[in-house]
C-alpha cells in the first residue's frame, strides 16, 4: 500500500462538447515503502482521470509515473489501492471546480 502525500485536481475542458458528464485530472503524489515493488528513489505519482456523470462516477483511467524522470511505469495497482484512489478522487473532485 502507499500513502498519498499531495495532489492537484483540474477540470478537463471539452471544447467540442462530445463527452458526457465532466472529467477531472488528478495528479497524486504517493510514498511507497522501499520493500514494495512500486518503490522508486525518484518518487512516484498517479495520474487519474475521474468521470462524474448523472448516474455514476469513478476512475476512467490511471497511470503511474516517476516524479523526477516523468517515466511511465507499466504497473497495475491492486484492487484495494484502486479503491483508495477512487475514494480519494470522489472526496476531492469538487475542488476541480474552484
Amino acid at each position: 500500500m502507499f500513502t498519498m502525500t499531495s495532489y492537484t485536481v483540474e477540470l478537463v475542458k471539452d471544447p467540442f462538447g462530445i463527452l458526457t458528464g465532466q472529467r477531472y485530472e488528478f495528479l497524486i503524489d504517493i510514498e511507497v515503502e522501499e520493500d514494495d515493488e512500486l518503490y522508486s528513489e525518484s518518487g512516484l505519482y498517479i495520474r487519474a482521470i475521474y468521470s462524474v456523470e448523472e448516474e455514476k462516477s469513478g476512475i476512467m483511467k490511471y497511470e503511474l509515473y516517476e516524479k523526477t524522470t516523468q517515466l511511465y511505469l507499466d504497473f497495475d495497482l491492486e484492487d484495494d489501492e484502486v479503491a483508495a484512489v477512487e475514494a480519494f478522487c470522489k472526496e476531492h473532485v469538487q475542488e476541480g471546480n474552484e
